[in-house]
C-alpha cells in the first residue's frame, strides 16, 4: 500500500529543539469538591450537543465478536476537503467491504483497500476526488480556541474546538489538530498531496505528536475506538497483516445524515466552551479521593472530551 503512515514508530525522527518555559514552584493543593462523575451528573444539558449528522460516519467492523460500531466525527473546520472527500466515498458506498489493513501496537489501527496499490484491482474512487492538497493546519485567527493553561512540549498553546483536541503557533497563526488517542488521520505516502481518505487511521495507543503538521487529521472516534485498539496485532512489517484472512472487514460505512433517524446512534457530546467541561479540567487537575498527589496539571491529549446517551425526552 502506498500511504503507509511515514513515520512509524521504529523510526527516530530528529526534531528541534523546544524551548519551554520554565515550571512554576508547585502550586498550593486546591483539592476539587466534587468528582468527575458528579460533574457531569449535575451539568446543565446546555452543556451537551448532539452529533452533525452531515459529518459523523457511522462504520459497521466485522470482528471475532460480530459486528462492530466504530462512530467517527469528521473535522470539516480544519481538513473540509478531505471532509467532503470523506461523505462522498461513504455515499458512494466505497468503504464497504474494505478491510483492516494494519493494526500496530501503541500506534494506529489503519484501514483501506488491500488493493489499493494495483490499478487493475483498486476500487474505483467514484465521484471523490483523487487528488486533495494537504490540510495540515488552518490559521488561527477568528478560532474560537478553548484554551488549556498548562505546558505543552509539542506547541505553544492547546486548547479545545467544538470538542477536537488543538495545538496552535500564535506566532505564524497556526492551528491543528493534535494526533491525541481516538483521532483520526488520512494516511499518506511520500508525497505531501498523497492522501484523500480512502485509506484512513485511527490512533489506539500513547500520543504520536510528532506526526503533527505531517498528516492530515480528519476527525476522530466518538465510539467504538476499544474496537479499533483490541484487534489482533499485524506483522513486523510496520503492523501489516501478512495474509489476507487475517484483515477484519468492513461491512459498511454511511453517514447518518443518510441512515433512518431510529437507527442512529443516540449520543451526546459535551460542549468544550462549558464550564462543566472547565469544571472537569479542575477536577483532573486537582485530584481527589484516592488519590495521595494531585499533579495540577493536565496534557491536551489527557482530557478526553466525554461523550453520553442522548437523555430521552421529558
Amino acid at each position: 500500500m502506498d500511504k503507509t503512515l511515514l513515520p512509524t514508530l521504529l523510526l527516530t525522527v530528529a526534531l528541534p529543539a523546544v524551548v519551554l518555559p520554565a515550571f512554576a514552584a508547585d502550586p498550593a493543593p486546591r483539592p476539587t469538591q466534587r468528582s468527575s462523575a458528579d460533574i457531569l451528573a449535575q451539568s446543565p444539558a446546555d452543556d451537551w450537543r448532539g452529533l452533525d449528522a452531515e459529518n459523523t460516519v457511522l462504520m459497521e467492523l466485522q470482528t471475532r465478536d460480530g459486528v462492530g460500531q466504530v462512530l467517527i466525527e469528521l473535522a470539516p473546520r480544519f481538513a473540509p476537503r478531505h471532509a467532503a472527500n470523506i461523505r462522498q466515498l461513504a455515499r458512494g458506498g466505497y468503504y464497504d467491504g474494505l478491510a483492516v489493513v494494519r493494526v500496530q501496537d501503541n500506534f494506529v489501527t489503519q484501514w483501506g483497500d488491500p488493493n489499493g496499490e494495483n490499478e487493475k484491482l483498486a476500487k474505483p474512487l467514484g465521484k471523490a476526488e483523487a487528488k486533495l492538497p494537504a490540510e495540515f493546519s488552518v490559521s488561527l485567527k477568528g478560532l474560537a480556541l478553548t484554551r488549556l493553561p498548562d505546558v505543552d512540549g509539542w506547541a505553544p498553546q492547546t486548547g479545545f474546538v467544538e470538542g477536537f483536541p488543538v495545538a496552535a503557533d500564535p506566532k505564524n497563526d497556526r492551528a491543528w489538530l493534535a494526533h491525541c488517542y481516538g483521532m483520526v488521520g488520512a494516511g499518506r505516502g511520500n508525497a505531501v498531496d498523497s492522501s484523500n481518505g480512502s485509506e484512513l487511521y485511527a490512533v489506539i495507543g500513547h500520543a504520536p505528536r510528532g506526526l503533527d503538521l505531517n498528516i492530515t487529521v480528519v476527525g476522530r472516534v466518538l465510539k467504538g475506538i476499544e474496537l479499533l485498539s483490541s484487534l489482533p496485532r499485524g506483522g513486523p512489517n510496520m503492523g501489516f497483516y501478512d495474509k489476507p484472512e487475517q484483515r477484519p472487514t468492513i461491512q459498511r460505512a454511511r453517514l447518518l445524515a443518510d441512515m433512518p433517524q431510529s437507527e442512529r446512534p443516540a449520543l451526546q457530546v459535551l460542549r468544550t466552551d462549558s464550564k462543566t467541561w472547565g469544571a472537569l479540567l479542575d477536577a483532573r487537575r486537582w485530584r481527589s479521593g484516592w488519590f495521595v498527589h494531585s499533579p495540577g496539571h493536565i496534557e491536551l491529549c489527557s482530557a478526553s472530551v466525554p461523550t453520553r446517551p442522548t437523555p430521552p425526552v421529558q
